[in-house]
């Protein structure tokens, strides 16, 4: 049975994974696994098209709506319809497909990625900050529609894997490799450079997530994450660091079973899984372990004044619907300070502090959800007061000193 598909973000590094899988499955059967209905992009228009042509997608949507005319000369003579501007991504997600997945990075993926819930279409979700901002809100469009929510990132993915009945779990085991920085002196930490942050030495990833892994962002964005995913207490989630990033995750029962997932480091593996589950599952090309080769597994607890980041986040799980959507936002847009020289690496962590010892006043539904357009609005009014506070110099930042 051929799975039609719906890529967003498809030329960023989750996305070109995704269609390496889907390219290598439909070689491998004798029937194509996948179909592309449609792929969407921010404003890489070469990659889009070329991508677009290359698996026959029907639909190619460029988020830019003024890089329209490019993208339909970039696909003339194709067979791919051509399309610009949010509106058409959140059209190309409502499309009826057998899995979307929503690859877009950061809080510019919510929209589509509910979208595709509410019009009935089970979603892959490799988008953390989605769900991280409004899980419930997700979920409950989920639920009403009857889709899926697949979890695609390497480590919930690993947890889906081995996850039995939810009354039977003891804890969750996130696995962090540690990023570029786990045995860095303290001291040198205030000087280190984009260069540095973004040279991680398991995962080939995009410049923002690599920062996030840097500074353990990212696992703590994949706590709340799994928070709202399996419904599962934050102090029933652990975290790990296992800088081989073999081991995905892990999940404990209460009978004393601990069940891990283990595989070579590259994002193909969840992907696959993600995009063919509850079918059969797909051949890769994906290295296979050799468990001699490796030798040993290493593990060790996490530093927690190296990366304050986790305790951030179980600060946010407590705090309610809004902690986690402010956030989010000040971490993106310390990042992107950082990345464009405006801040400190150091400073990332401290302005994720200072924002979320602001006050929040907004109000949810029934089941505890934040409206879409409240999460968009409290994420937006996050992120004018930490561009604000960068702007000053961070003169008036409060927490963790640097």
């Amino acid at each position: 049975m051929t799975l039609k598909l719906t890529i967003t973000g498809s030329t960023g590094s989750v996305g070109q994974s995704a269609l390496a899988v889907v390219e290598g499955a439909n070689i491998a059967g004798q029937e194509p696994a996948f179909e592309i209905e449609a792929l969407t992009a921010n404003t890489n228009v070469s990659r889009l098209a070329s991508q677009a042509i290359t698996s026959k997608a029907r639909l190619a949507v460029i988020g830019d709506e003024s890089l329209y005319e490019e993208l339909k000369t970039a696909l003339a003579g194709s067979n791919v319809e051509a399309a610009a501007g949010d509106k058409a991504i959140i059209e190309a997600c409502e499309k009826p497909v057998d899995r979307v997945l929503a690859a877009i990075v950061g809080i510019a993926g919510l929209r589509s990625t509910h979208a595709a819930l509410v019009a009935g279409n089970s979603v892959a979700l490799a988008n953390k900050e989605s769900m991280v901002c409004a899980g419930q809100l997700l979920k409950d469009a989920a639920a009403t529609s009857g889709a899926s929510i697949v979890p695609t990132d390497s480590e919930h993915n690993a947890m889906f894997q081995v996850m039995e009945r939810r009354s039977d779990i003891e804890s969750l085991i996130l696995t962090a490799s540690g990023g570029p920085f786990l045995d860095t002196d303290l001291s040198t930490l205030k000087t280190v450079t984009p260069e540095q942050a973004c040279a991680h030495p398991q995962w080939q990833m995009g410049r923002k997530i690599s920062v996030d892994s840097a500074t353990f962002m990212n696992k703590a964005l994949e706590l709340i994450e799994a928070a709202f995913l399996f419904d599962m207490p934050e102090e029933q989630i652990e975290v790990v660091v296992h800088p081989q990033s073999i081991i995905h995750s892990l999940v404990s029962y209460i009978d004393g079973s601990v069940l891990a997932q283990l595989g070579s480091p590259d994002m193909q593996t969840p992907i696959a899984h993600a995009l063919s589950w509850p079918g059969p599952r797909v051949r890769t090309t994906v290295r296979r372990l050799n468990l001699i080769e490796i030798g040993q597994l290493d593990f060790r607890a996490v530093d927690h004044d190296r990366f304050p980041a986790i305790n951030l986040a179980r600060r946010a799980v407590r705090d309610g619907a809004a902690a986690p959507v402010v956030m989010n936002a000040a971490n993106e847009v310390a990042v992107d300070a950082f990345l464009s020289g405006r801040c400190r690496f150091t400073d990332i962590n401290r302005i994720v502090e200072n924002a979320l010892q602001q006050n929040f006043s907004v109000q949810t539904t029934p089941s505890g959800a934040l409206d879409i357009d409240d999460i968009i609005a409290l994420d937006e009014m996050s992120r004018t007061k930490c561009g604000e506070l960068i702007g000053q110099g961070l003169s008036q930042l409060q927490g963790r000193a640097s």
